[in-house]
């Protein structure tokens, strides 16, 4: 097998080919996250054809979601034991065969198959291991760097949305997959920009596994039993995988994982039911892909001038807590939705929740390296983004059961809309807690011993103290020892 050429730096360039590493993400976003959310306008299509009620149909968007962030994980391994190029351009392949064969379905099981299985991991290939590479190319201006590749998701939608609804007027619903799937195959060419790089935090981890990697094969020669290299084998993978997920033991880390729990459930059902909920107030077809376009292209600004201000200096402290406020007003937005009964109000809403969701997408990479740090970004994203599987498969088929029992979005929505509030207030509070443990240790250090030194690992506090008497006690006895006559 060839070696794969990498770019050797001992920190983020912040530019150069870098740049083509955000121009090849912002492509990925719109071939997977785009394609993903203009699923929603199959939605009625779909329903009207294969005779199914709103619960049944929206398991085909939650399924695609959910293989996509549960597989997640699966996309970091095959990009960190193989490459980046390798993982996208399989995973294009994969989602464009999913797309083709899901033209040729003849129910809705084939389409949680074809649509939502197959496509579904083909994405999971690609998305977090572009977005780890971003990271690893830009440091100063990370926030900025992530907010123009992940507003590709905006154009997409903002492009696709009334692509997509000509498509099926044009084609019908077959004919617009099939294209989709043609489409879809330009993720090959975006994994063909995704140049490795080693950075200096990067080469000691490779040094062990290159050493371990040299004596396996080495035993392997030598050792006439199997069994021992087998054991040796599974060693030493052990030893890589607990290095690359030892963050997951963070406490910060886990907060985190639980919080996005909350704002994923809530996330996800706008996309699915937006189109539906406007065609019920009296919104024509082409006014409801019109306000997914506004939604796309606000997603948009969002991103760039979210990751633009959250990089300038005044606010470069402050990222995490524009984070929660972003996931905060987004749930704000949800509460007030039920009120918007007509075009012009719906407007609004999809400019204010657009903004904000395009905010918070920035800055999801930004707070798991703040946390984690950039050598365990790719797998932390993994993990991160796999968290959003089960709230992604079951928040729009419980959004649709309470449409069909209640008869009206008033539940699903507010449901939703409390639940991304939640996932803002426990950051918070957590963050509140930690920073007024940090200063209660800080003072007790002062306190209790000037000579005690603090050093804060989250809310690991190690104590130096009595090491130090031990060094001056052994500093004076080799000093009298020296002193001391033959």
């Amino acid at each position: 097998m060839a070696k794969v050429n990498r770019a050797r730096s001992t920190s983020p360039p912040d530019g150069g080919w870098g740049w083509m590493i955000v121009a090849g993400c912002f492509l990925v976003t719109i071939c997977t996250r785009a394609v993903t959310r203009c699923i929603s306008i199959f939605f009625v299509d779909f329903q009207t054809y294969f005779s199914q009620d709103y619960a049944q149909t929206a398991w085909i968007h939650s399924i695609v979601d959910c293989v996509t962030m549960l597989c997640a994980p699966l996309g970091s391994v095959v990009s960190n034991h193989f490459s980046c190029q390798v993982g996208i351009m399989l995973g294009g392949l994969l989602a464009s065969t999913g797309l083709i064969l899901g033209s040729f379905a003849t129910s809705l099981k084939h389409l949680y198959l074809t649509l939502g299985v197959l496509t579904g991991l083909g994405f999971a290939l690609c998305y977090s291991p572009a977005i780890a590479m971003v990271g690893k190319y830009f440091s100063r201006r990370k926030a900025l760097a992530y907010g123009i590749s992940m507003s590709g998701s905006g154009i997409g939608i903002f492009i696709l949305a009334p692509v997509v609804q000509l498509l099926i007027e044009q084609f019908s619903w077959r004919g617009a997959l099939l294209i989709l799937g043609g489409f879809v195959l330009n993720l090959c060419v975006c994994g063909a920009l995704m140049r490795p790089i080693t950075l200096k935090d990067d080469q000691t981890t490779s040094e062990q596994n290159h050493v371990c990697r040299t004596e396996t094969q080495g035993f392997q020669r030598a050792s006439p039993s199997l069994t021992w290299t087998k054991e040796w084998v599974q060693t030493c993978l052990c030893g890589s995988l607990q290095q690359e997920y030892n963050f997951l033991l963070m406490s910060d880390f886990v907060v985190l994982a639980i919080s996005v729990l909350f704002m994923a459930y809530g996330c996800s059902p706008l996309f699915v039911y937006m189109v539906p909920y406007a065609l019920s107030i009296g919104v024509s077809h082409q006014q409801a892909a019109l306000l997914m376009s506004i939604l796309g292209v606000i997603d948009i600004i969002g991103n760039i001038t979210f990751g633009w201000l959250t990089d300038r200096r005044c606010l470069k402290n402050y990222q995490y807590i524009c984070y929660l406020f972003a996931i905060g007003m987004d749930g704000l937005c949800y509460l007030c939705l039920p009120m918007l009964q007509s075009l012009p109000l719906l407007v609004p809403f999809a400019c204010t929740f657009g903004y904000f969701d395009g905010a918070y997408v920035t800055l999801i990479p930004v707070v798991t390296a703040e946390i984690v740090g950039t050598t365990s970004l790719s797998s932390a994203l993994g993990v991160v983004y796999f968290l959003h599987a089960v709230p992604y498969l079951v928040s729009p088929p419980i959004a649709g059961w309470l449409v069909d029992t209640t008869g009206s979005y008033t539940a699903a929505f507010l449901l939703c809309g409390f639940s991304m509030i939640f996932s803002s207030v426990l950051l918070g509070f957590a963050r509140l807690v930690k920073k007024m443990r940090k200063t209660q240790l800080q003072f007790l250090a002062k306190e209790s011993d000037p000579k005690l030194q603090l050093w804060t690992n989250g809310s690991v506090a190690y104590s130096v103290a009595r090491e130090l008497d031990q060094k001056d006690g052994e500093s004076v006895a080799i000093a009298m020892l020296g002193s001391s006559p033959p």
